[in-house]
């Protein structure tokens, strides 16, 4: 389902999901954090949590941790996250209008205090060299079930470039996933792909995707489309960059020297 957002985001926390009250099947707490300049956000919630700064100037502190992070364009600037696990205190100093995707989850075990910056984020670019360039997007891996095996979570960024596909070939997972939107120019938009079900998405929607829903999606043309995705562990099934089960009728589209129209010319039996 998509949940849609006309509205400015209020100053303070904005629940978008959580895992004991609204979409409690998505198994996270997520919501966006509204600050304003010389405002101070405290949090000591007995749960693990990840700080992304979308925009804006802060520091951010925890344990043994002071970083000033600072953020201009989500489209083109690394992200900037701060990851703590349930004993930490948190506080965030913004030093100008800010914007902080944040997710939580239950999680007992413990962690040291890790902030990721460009220095320390994986930046793959998808969907290169094939299908004439039709798919071709940035995805940004923040932390999964491999680069944080003590996480019950995961956290990442994709750039969809304007007019391309992105989640694509289309494929599921037995994990829900929530993807969070932005626009440039911010009144664009874009397509989700749910089953057979297609939803116009604009600028801070969010797609929530049940778990063995196929999903993939499309900016529309002229418009970059970012989305932060975020997907829960589950019990003894960590997701990880080979949980992506592609349909079997598009697999066709990974392999190596696959040719489309109109190179792959036109037969009446396909």
């Amino acid at each position: 389902m998509i949940v849609k957002h006309e509205k400015k985001f209020t100053s303070g926390y904005n629940p978008i999901t959580e895992f004991n009250g609204k979409h409690k099947e998505m198994l996270l707490d997520f919501g966006i954090l509204v600050m304003e300049e010389g405002e101070v956000y405290t949090c000591d919630l007995p749960l693990e949590r990840a700080f992304l700064l979308i925009f804006g100037d802060v520091t951010f502190i925890s344990e043994k941790v002071d970083h000033r992070a600072k953020r201009t364009s989500f489209l083109d600037e690394a992200p900037q996250v701060l990851h703590v696990d349930k004993t930490k205190l948190v506080t965030i100093k913004a030093h100008k209008a800010t914007q902080i995707c944040v997710e939580r989850c239950e999680n007992d075990t413990t962690f040291p205090t890790k902030i990721y910056t460009e220095d320390n984020v994986r930046t793959d670019v998808f969907g290169a060299g094939v299908l004439n360039e039709a798919s071709n997007r940035s995805v940004r891996t923040i932390f999964d079930g491999e680069i944080a095996p003590y996480s019950n979570m995961v956290l990442g960024e994709v750039i969809n470039h304007p007019g391309k596909w992105s989640s694509y070939p289309p494929h599921d997972h037995p994990h829900p996933e929530i993807y969070h939107y932005r626009m440039f120019p911010s009144q664009g938009f874009g397509v989700s792909l749910l089953e057979e079900d297609a939803h116009v998405v604009k600028n801070c929607d969010s797609s929530l995707i049940s778990p063995n829903t196929t999903h993939s999606q499309v900016a529309g043309a002229g418009y970059a489309m970012y989305y932060i995705w975020m997907i829960p562990h589950l019990p003894n099934d960590k997701w990880l960059p080979t949980t992506r089960y592609y349909r079997k009728q598009h697999t066709w589209m990974l392999d190596k020297d696959v040719q489309i129209w109109p190179e792959r010319k036109f037969t009446t039996e396909e």
